[in-house]
């Protein structure tokens, strides 16, 4: 009799087994695949900045934007509120010294000037009418005195009699009676002495009053003149000749403005200068008598500082370029203008393009070619002196190596790529 025979086990130990091997041989292919060098990225050429490596003088700069400003300027501002009323002169309109440029209206203006005027007649009627009534008052007083003279010198005149009487005879005048006539002479000619003390007092104070009342006339006719002025000002002329510039908010006619405020702005033609803002981190190179270029957008203009602010404003620092006489067409008042200062000339030095994230003095890892440009290896370099669009090379590179100077952060886990044409 045949005995049946239990064949699972069998085929469970050969699936295990199977299974097993499958396993061992992935893992030996994953191991394979991680040891191999990792294939590299691709990067279009046409993408990338490159640039050369040379040795030579490179000229270290800053730059900043600025503004092309007329070296004279005269602003012209609204003396007294008022209304304008007529713009006769344009932005951009030549004027002469003196021309009127605009006419301007306030009623307080011409009612003010009236009542300075009405005080300042008041006030020289009164100082007439009193130089009429101190002249009368000394009229009359020096009649007083005249009468007093009189009367003093009647009295001296009974009692020297009386006296000399007396002396020949003394029975003809009675003593009292001389005693009277003496005493009258005394009172009379201290009355003459107290009349004509008034009589200086009077012309003494006289003169101080005239003088207070001219005084004070004088201050009304400076008032009066100072209300002309005013009024006069709405009359608004241009002190200076020159070239009406554009004010950042136009007036209208029709438009009521306040004392102080900006009427217009004479631009002296003939001598511009730049204001360059420079980045406060590379203005500590810059000195007075630098050279410096302008430059236009159509022209370069050499230009030297002359000025530099002490104070940091919104991270920059402002420095005046004078200019030369002769200025191309295209500088114009309040152009936009780029400046580079010239900080010095390094000689004999290796340098390259300014890369996209190089700073001073620093350590960077750079995309060299190698393979006659096939690929590019990431390298380590540090820089020394920056400028503008240019930066020294201290170690890591030589003279004739290309590296890529444009922004390769995307492949920072890389550290070869493939440059493909």
């Amino acid at each position: 009799m045949d005995i049946i025979r239990d064949t699972k086990p069998q085929k469970k130990k050969k699936k295990i087994l199977w299974t097993g091997l499958a396993l061992g041989a992935l893992t030996i292919i994953t191991v394979g695949i991680k040891s191999l060098p990792s294939a590299a990225p691709s990067v279009d050429a046409a993408t990338v900045w490159m640039d050369t490596v040379q040795r030579g003088t490179m000229v270290r700069q800053v730059r900043g934007p600025g503004t092309l400003i007329p070296e004279q300027t005269r602003w012209i501002t609204a003396v007294t509120p008022g209304r304008i009323e007529q713009i006769m002169s344009l932005p951009g309109t030549p004027v002469a010294q003196g021309d009127m440029i605009m006419r301007m209206s306030n009623p307080d203006v011409d009612m003010q000037l009236l009542t300075a005027r009405q005080q300042l007649s008041a006030a020289q009627a009164q100082l007439a009418q009193l130089r009429t009534s101190l002249r009368t008052q000394e009229l009359t007083q020096r009649g007083v005195v005249v009468t007093t003279q009189a009367q003093f010198n009647d009295a001296r005149r009974v009692y020297e009699a009386n006296r000399q009487l007396s002396e020949e005879n003394p029975d003809l005048v009675a003593r009292d009676e001389l005693t009277r006539t003496r005493e009258v002479m005394e009172e009379m000619q201290t009355r003459l002495e107290i009349e004509e003390d008034r009589l200086q007092v009077m012309r003494s104070t006289s003169q101080e009053q005239l003088d207070a009342q001219t005084e004070q006339i004088s201050r009304l006719q400076e008032m009066v003149r100072f209300n002309q002025d005013r009024l006069n000002s709405m009359q608004v002329s241009v002190p200076v000749a020159g070239v009406l510039a554009p004010l950042d908010i136009p007036l209208q006619e029709g438009q009521w403005v306040q004392s102080g405020q900006q009427l217009s702005r004479v631009v002296v033609p003939g001598r511009l200068k730049a204001e360059i803002r420079i980045p406060q981190t590379q203005a500590q190179d810059v000195v007075v008598g630098q050279q410096a270029l302008i430059d236009t957008r159509t022209d370069t203009i050499m230009g030297q500082v002359t000025r530099i602010d002490p104070a940091v404003r919104n991270g920059t620092v402002t420095i005046d370029v004078t200019l030369p006489d002769n200025l191309p067409p295209s500088a114009r008042p309040d152009l936009s203008v780029d400046g580079n200062v010239i900080i010095e000339r390094l000689d004999d030095v290796v340098y390259v393009g300014r890369p996209t994230f190089g700073q001073a003095n620093a350590q960077v890892s750079i995309f060299k070619l190698v393979e006659d440009g096939q690929y590019a290896e990431r390298i380590t370099i540090r820089l020394g002196a920056s400028s503008v669009n240019e930066m020294e090379v201290r170690e890591g590179l030589q003279p004739g190596d290309i590296v890529i100077l444009s922004d390769m952060s995307q492949w920072d886990g890389f550290d070869r790529v493939k440059l493909r044409n």
